[in-house]
């Protein structure tokens, strides 16, 4: 095991002179060390002869004519560290691989064209899948072998991996002609995968009704969220239900959603003393979380507590969007103006441990009688309720637990705010959790997304300015001079031909800073992006492939329809491109937008629960959809109390333009705007709904009245 901190570990092998090291590693290395992904650098000490994902190792493996054994995981996985220190490690694992095999080590969050399709063939052999991902391949990439976690040696009916390599390098000798005969099978089975139905559906409100339906029925109505355990927040279904229930004024919708969202924060799976959502929660009440975060989970999070707040008027989901932003900026901000990947599950070498209490520590910390308090509040107890001691969570909120102690609300609160404020500083004196510090373009899109929407909807400005130094940072290190994104960043070095994901999410990105700020290069920006995109990820039949055109091609370009942790990108990108082509005018990228959602909706027709962004953009293009051009006859002229009126209600198919005087940059990006004029020298609002233009107005209380209209 190795001693350093992972953290500690990854820096230490990040500062090394590489320069001065064979191209092997030489003794105290293997390849991995010239890598500048940190789940690969962990592994840079490892006795297998590792190499990182390209022709080299496939040349050797067809070269010496031995099969590949291939590791996928991500730096902040639980079961991926348990792996590396049970096998990879382990110097008797190394001695039957590496003269058998050539050994290749992938970061699923750089390479998820990677991820997906040896994912796709574990799920295909075994009927599941996850992390750590464990393949076997031929020389010519193709998979034979599927499998996740396997321990070193062979327990309970599962092989271990020294088993597994004494079996293969005995098959790869005896029967290598099943071996290959098996790599085609799949590999073809993955192409016919690929083969996308020509059948497209009407866009109607019915396939909206029966998704709600589809999620009534594997409502929990208990603990809320959906099935069983273990429960993800999966945020995108809660932002769809919430659509739906005031698309068709369904209140059951409505309650779904919102008692999940209710519940996601009360529970572990919330940090109640930092804040923020770990990955997801074991058991089916939310208590104990898998305790990785995720900047995607985050993101995503602050959007559906956002949509709630519109959608009912309670400041508690203002609260929690803001609560969770809190965390976002003051914990995953890199330096340099964008956000880090994740936060580990693991210090110390347990899982948990930075976040779990005992009555005792939280005594020293806080004295006995608010120690008492705090520890009554959040369920702490000396029995425990994880491996003897506690993860702090609430059965009730803050405004019923103070009707229960009958104090008031406001005083209840200040002394938790107080008590929170001093375990944290307490809890900072602990070993953190490694921190992935990879900048991903994707994920930063979905970051600026949730912090531009916060910073308009809960006037707090600082966060469009965390967003904009985000977005800036992307264009500026995550560009090249062609236009073309990339998807990683770290430690100085861009890299990776960025994927479908990573448009799509950061154009996402984009549109909403612009529809906080105003700002018409976002605008501009996300609108060439969108252009792009199209250029590059089409299949001209009008679908999306996930890889570019000038991008490595790992057996197939992929399409990821199904929503995950994340919406799928060929979804997200439907959305972008309608409502850019109602921003801009632009009637060719709208009607890209609709042919793309017609034609991926028979899928969603069928599993609505795995589609729910592309559902999402459904809600959107069925309408009504609104433009509104504000009119502003001065520089000075501000718009408050319009923006306030469109603003405090959940309005998702409506757009804002923000016309200033002389604005020759939007008349040119943005048709809409070009004949709305200010009338009577005042701040004018202009009202578009379904391409239908409404008389202008010139006050907050007119135009509230002509959006309830």
């Amino acid at each position: 095991m190795q001693a350093d901190h992972p953290q500690d570990l990854v820096t230490r092998l990040s500062q090394i002179d590489q320069s001065r090291l064979p191209a092997d590693g030489g003794p105290e290395f293997n390849r991995l060390i010239f890598e500048k992904s940190p789940y690969l650098l962990q592994h840079a000490e490892n006795p297998l002869d590792w190499y990182p994902w390209g022709d080299e190792a496939f040349e050797r493996a067809r070269r010496e004519n031995k099969p590949v054994f291939l590791s996928i995981g991500y730096s902040t996985c639980h079961w991926c560290h348990v792996m590396a220190h049970e096998s990879f490690e382990d110097r008797q694992v190394a001695d039957a691989l590496n003269p058998h095999f050539i050994c290749i080590k992938v970061d699923r969050e750089e390479r998820p064209d990677i991820d997906n399709t040896y994912m796709t063939v574990c799920q295909m052999l075994t009927g599941s899948g996850g992390w750590p991902l464990t393949l076997l391949l031929t020389p010519e990439r193709q998979p034979f072998f599927a499998a996740t976690y396997l321990p070193k040696d062979s327990r309970g009916g599962m092989m271990g991996l020294l088993d597994l390599a004494r079996k293969v390098t005995e098959l790869w000798q005896t029967e290598r002609s099943r071996i290959d005969q098996t790599g085609a099978q799949i590999r073809e089975s993955l192409l016919r995968l690929e083969q996308t139905a020509a059948k497209s559906a009407t866009l109607d409100a019915q396939s909206l009704r029966a998704a709600r339906d589809h999620f009534l029925q594997s409502f929990d109505r208990h603990h809320a969220g959906f099935g069983s355990a273990p429960k993800f927040p999966t945020p995108h279904n809660l932002s769809l239900l919430l659509r739906i229930g005031q698309r068709f004024a369904d209140q059951q919708a409505q309650v779904m959603a919102l008692q999940t969202l209710q519940q996601m924060r009360l529970g572990g799976l919330f940090d109640q003393i930092g804040f923020g959502l770990h990955r997801y929660s074991v058991d089916a009440r939310w208590l104990v979380p898998h305790f990785e975060k995720m900047l995607y989970d985050q993101a995503l999070a602050t959007l559906a507590y956002l949509d709630a707040w519109q959608a009912t008027g309670e400041n508690f989901y203002g609260q929690v969007a803001q609560e969770i932003l809190d965390y976002l900026v003051r914990d995953l901000k890199h330096p340099e103006g964008a956000f880090c990947c994740g936060e580990d599950a693991d210090s110390e070498g347990e899982e948990g441990t930075f976040y779990v209490w005992t009555p005792e520590q939280i005594r020293s910390v806080l004295g006995k009688e608010q120690g008492d308090i705090l520890c009554h509040i959040y369920g702490v107890t000396e029995s425990g309720n994880f491996e003897g001691k506690n993860i702090l969570h609430l059965e009730r909120d803050v405004a019923e637990l103070a009707k229960e102690t009958a104090t008031p609300p406001e005083q209840l609160g200040a002394l938790l705010g107080e008590a929170r404020h001093k375990l944290l500083a307490a809890r900072a004196r602990r070993i953190r959790p490694h921190r992935d510090d990879k900048i991903l373009t994707g994920w930063n899109g979905l970051a600026i997304a949730a912090l531009a929407r916060a910073a308009a909807l809960l006037d707090q400005p600082a966060l469009i300015t965390h967003a904009a130094k985000a977005a800036d940072f992307i264009l500026e290190q995550l560009r090249t001079a062609e236009g073309r994104l990339l998807r990683r960043y770290r430690a100085g070095d861009a890299a990776i031909p960025a994927f479908l994901e990573d448009y799509s999410f950061f154009i996402f990105g984009l549109t909403e800073l612009h529809q906080a700020g105003f700002d018409n290069r976002y605008l501009a920006t996300a609108l060439d992006l969108s252009r792009g995109m199209l250029h590059l990820f089409s299949d001209a039949q009008g679908d999306l492939y996930d890889t570019g055109d000038d991008a490595e091609t790992i057996i197939t370009r992929g399409r990821s329809r199904h929503d995950g942790a994340v919406p799928a990108g060929s979804s997200l990108a439907v959305l972008n491109l309608l409502r850019l082509g109602r921003l801009s005018g632009d009637a060719q990228l709208e009607q890209r937008g609709e042919d793309l959602l017609a034609r991926l909706l028979p899928a969603a027709i069928q599993n609505p629960q795995a589609f729910s962004q592309l559902l999402i953009a459904l809600d959107y293009a069925l309408g009504p959809r609104e433009e509104v051009v504000i009119a502003l006859p001065d520089a000075d002229a501000r718009p408050t109390e319009m923006l306030k009126v469109l603003r405090q209600k959940l309005r998702p198919r409506t757009l804002v333009l923000l016309r200033r005087p002389d604005d020759a940059v939007l008349e040119h990006l943005a048709a809409p705007v070009r004949d709305k004029q200010v009338v009577d020298g005042r701040i004018t609002a202009w009202l578009c709904r379904d391409q239908s233009c409404q008389a202008p107005v010139t006050s907050a209380e007119e135009l509230e009245k002509m959006l309830a209209g």
